[in-house]
């Protein structure tokens, strides 16, 4: 029994070490099995690694491609952002200006509506004026047939002018008196010192005696019929050299014309109807040196300047003179306007 217990115990162990061996086979064919399994996800991962790695490389590649294209948009995106900016800062300017430009328009607006308002002012001023000048046409036209008939008054009158100086020219040369006469105006001229003493205003018996000769003859020609009615005024003007004062010579002057005047009024050789006209159109003036008489050299005649001078005037023609001289400026004020 203990025998077969022996034999049974290392039969057991027989036994034991063939298990150990199939285990140790099975562990083994598992290992290799794990290995090979191993062995060939390593494959399939090296080769997914691989195809990984490829297409990683050509992502890559296509990433430093896209890259380079987004630099390069980059690139022109900031050149075209310099470009936005310019045309920005541009536009700013541009706004400016235009900024400008209506505040300008704004003022020449004002100035405009200004212009306007001025326009209208004078365009209702002009308007005044055409009326004033409508008026004034009408006025004018009315003096104008005025002047026309007072220009054919004066012409009648001029030649009345001239019929008396040539009359008086004729009739004193005749009478052999020495007067000069304005052969334009009428104008008679005497010698001061053959009717006064210098400085004096007392009528000389001489130039009583030239007074008696040439009143007479002067006055018949002035008064004549044909004459008469013309004749407006008779002046007897008493004239001065320029020695002493204005005053002085302007009282001599008046003195002396008027010591004439009143020896004529009282003259005998006159009729009375001669006095009463003289009464009405005698007139005595004193001129003190206000208009002196010249020798060729430009020095002063003093006893030419010293003399009693008569003038006659035509009645109406200070009045045609004025309405010549009124009609005259409206012309001119016409052709201003």
């Amino acid at each position: 029994m203990a025998r077969q217990r022996t034999h049974n115990r290392r039969a057991g162990r027989g036994n034991t070490g063939s298990s150990w061996i199939s285990y140790s086979d099975i562990m083994a064919a598992l290992l290799l099995v794990f290995v090979l399994f191993l062995v060939y996800n390593l494959y399939q991962y090296n080769q997914t690694l691989l195809i990984k790695t490829q297409e990683l490389d050509t992502q890559k590649a296509l990433v430093s491609s896209q890259q380079a294209q987004l630099e390069e948009q980059a690139g022109i995106l900031i050149i075209q952002q310099s470009n936005l900016d310019a045309a920005s800062a541009e536009l700013g300017q541009i706004r400016l200006e235009l900024s400008e430009k209506e505040s300008e328009l704004e003022q020449q607006n004002i100035i405009l509506i200004g212009k306007m308002d001025e326009l209208d002012q004078a365009n209702a001023t002009l308007a005044a004026r055409e009326t004033e000048l409508n008026q004034l046409q009408l006025a004018l036209g009315a003096q104008k047939e005025l002047f026309d008939a007072q220009t054919q008054r004066l012409e009648e009158m001029v030649g009345v002018r001239s019929e008396i100086v040539r009359e008086l020219s004729s009739v004193l040369s005749r009478s052999h008196l020495a007067a000069q006469v304005d052969p334009n105006t009428g104008d008679i001229m005497l010698d001061s010192k053959v009717f006064f003493q210098t400085n004096s205003s007392e009528i000389r018996e001489d130039g009583k005696a030239l007074l008696d000769a040439f009143v007479p003859v002067y006055l018949d020609v002035l008064l004549q019929p044909q004459y008469r009615d013309y004749v407006g005024e008779i002046v007897i003007e008493g004239h001065t050299d320029s020695s002493g004062s204005f005053i002085r010579n302007l009282q001599l002057s008046q003195d002396r014309a008027l010591a004439v005047a009143t020896y004529i009024l009282t003259m005998p050789g006159l009729s009375e109807n001669q006095q009463a006209l003289l009464r009405t159109i005698l007139t005595a003036k004193g001129r003190s040196y206000n208009d002196l008489v010249y020798l060729d050299d430009g020095s002063e005649d003093m006893e030419a300047s010293r003399r009693v001078e008569f003038k006659f005037t035509l009645k109406d023609a200070e009045m045609i003179a004025e309405m010549n001289r009124i009609l005259t400026m409206n012309d001119n004020a016409s052709v201003g306007e």
